[in-house]
């Protein structure tokens, strides 16, 4: 029997025993597709639930917090020097990504 055969088999039998009915999220629209790979996305859960995140998911935490102080600051030094600071986390979480993408392309 071919793999994609079997596989509706499996997932029709389990249709017939109940076994999709009150999943989490039934009734509800797919969650909208995120930036990037889905293997990646899944690549970076496992990282997260190890604790052992990815340069990359940490400069995007610190980027929104840059991103609120940002729009919190009124005082036109102070904002000048929360602009710089966002604009070098930027710069480093562009960095990072880049040097990923390179890596995972000539492999």
């Amino acid at each position: 029997m071919k793999w994609s055969k079997l596989s509706e088999h499996q997932i029709r039998k389990a249709q017939a025993e109940g076994q999709f009915d009150n999943l989490e999220g039934a009734g509800k629209p797919l969650p909208p597709p995120g930036h990037g790979d889905f293997a990646e996305a899944a690549g970076f859960r496992i990282m997260a639930e190890a604790g052992a995140l990815p340069q990359e998911v940490e400069l995007r935490k610190a980027l929104k917090a840059q991103a609120q102080k940002l729009a919190a600051t009124t005082d036109p030094a102070e904002r000048k020097r929360a602009m710089a600071a966002f604009a070098d986390l930027q710069q480093k979480r562009a960095i990072q990504e880049e040097a990923r993408r390179k890596f995972y392309s000539t492999r």
